[in-house]
């Protein structure tokens, strides 16, 4: 065969997997059903090392690399699950037809609130001056309409939410409230003046991106401001996924996003501009990089697209922010002080203290 005919076999091919892919997901949607009447959990661990392991061995049998093998099932495990969890959502309905309004939500947050509570069966209306959100009823300006809502979610910019907080605690909503923040620092006042006002309100924080389709392995925080009715209401919309829930503190909830957002943005921050402002050319460095560097790159280059408004936010309002930037500056000036004089014993110590501290983290999933 030429070269045209061996890429006419190769589509053809392409065109089976495709084929047998969607075969895949209409069962595993199936086998969702199932779990779901037979009252059992969408996630089951041995099950999937079950298929991770039987797909090694074919990859083995069939001369495919077990690694490629498990990669390509990963992938597919993961589609499952977001199907199953997706219909889970929808079948679970916890909406029944009540109105929500999503305030900021033309934004991708905002978005993703939207459509997640519209697969709840909510009747989601959007209130955003940017006044662009496909498939929902949109509103330039809240006031007016949060009297009437049995939800409201606030997912504007910190310091628009913080005016929010405060303007509608005047006039307390009867529905559930909770913002959707990555700090809370700046909203401390307003939530406290809602929860005074004696309003049903909560503070969340999703950690999960606006692009993230499957929940399990996520974390979703949940912040008590004295109305645990109001908690219970927010834990229940996330019930029906494979989330994890995770209570906090209002004031730990910042101490440990300083270190869990801020410390992890502003090494990505610096390690960027480090190297844009290095003179050499970021081609030349790809030619030239390790496995290290180029896993370094990949989270970086993540960091450098996201929005900088909100990553500015992230650093500057946490009012324990200064605690982790501090820290990290003392880290490369002590590893900068131990290279300068030598101190090799140090520098390992350094890194076997690293080691031990690093030992005790959970081992991913295969979920991210």
């Amino acid at each position: 065969m030429n070269l045209d005919e061996l890429r006419s076999r190769l589509a053809g091919v392409d065109r089976s997997l495709i084929e047998l892919v969607a075969r895949r997901l209409d069962l595993a949607g199936r086998i969702g059903h199932a779990k779901r009447s037979a009252g059992l959990p969408a996630r089951d661990f041995a099950q999937e090392r079950t298929v991770l392991e039987r797909a090694r061995e074919a990859g083995r049998e069939a001369g495919v690399d077990p690694a490629l093998a498990e990669d390509l099932f990963l992938s597919l495990i993961r589609s499952s699950l977001a199907l199953q969890e997706r219909d889970h959502v929808s079948a679970a309905g916890v909406g029944d037809g009540r109105r929500a309004l999503v305030v900021g939500g033309a934004g991708k947050m905002g978005r993703w609130f939207a459509r997640f509570l519209a697969s709840q069966g909510y009747a989601v209306e959007v209130a955003d001056p940017a006044g662009d959100a496909p498939g929902f009823p949109v509103h330039r300006d809240y006031r007016g309409l949060t009297g009437d809502r049995d939800l409201i979610v606030l997912a504007a910019p910190l310091r628009e939410t913080a005016g929010i907080l405060e303007e509608l605690s005047r006039t307390p909503p009867a529905g559930l409230v909770f913002d959707v923040g990555s700090l809370k620092s700046p909203l401390r006042r307003g939530l406290r003046a809602l929860a005074g006002a004696g309003a049903k309100v909560t503070s969340i924080h999703p950690m999960f991106g606006p692009d993230t389709e499957l929940l399990s392995g996520r974390h979703v925080i949940f912040i008590d401001l004295g109305r645990p009715d109001a908690v219970a209401e927010a834990k229940a919309l996330f019930a029906s996924t494979m989330a994890v829930q995770v209570d906090m503190d209002i004031e730990d909830h910042d101490r440990a996003i300083a270190y869990v957002l801020g410390l992890s943005h502003a090494l990505n921050l610096a390690f960027f501009t480090a190297l844009a402002e290095s003179g050499e050319t970021a081609p030349k460095l790809a030619r030239l990089s390790s496995t290290t560097f180029d896993s370094q790159l990949a989270v970086a280059a993540l960091v450098a697209q996201e929005n900088p408004h909100l990553y500015f936010e992230i650093q500057s309002l946490n009012d324990y922010g200064t605690e982790a930037l501090s820290a990290l500056l003392l880290a490369v000036e002590r590893v900068r002080s131990i290279v300068r004089a030598g101190a090799e014993e140090e520098f390992v110590g350094l890194m076997a203290r690293g080691r031990e501290y690093l030992a005790g983290r959970p081992k991913g999933d295969g979920s991210d």
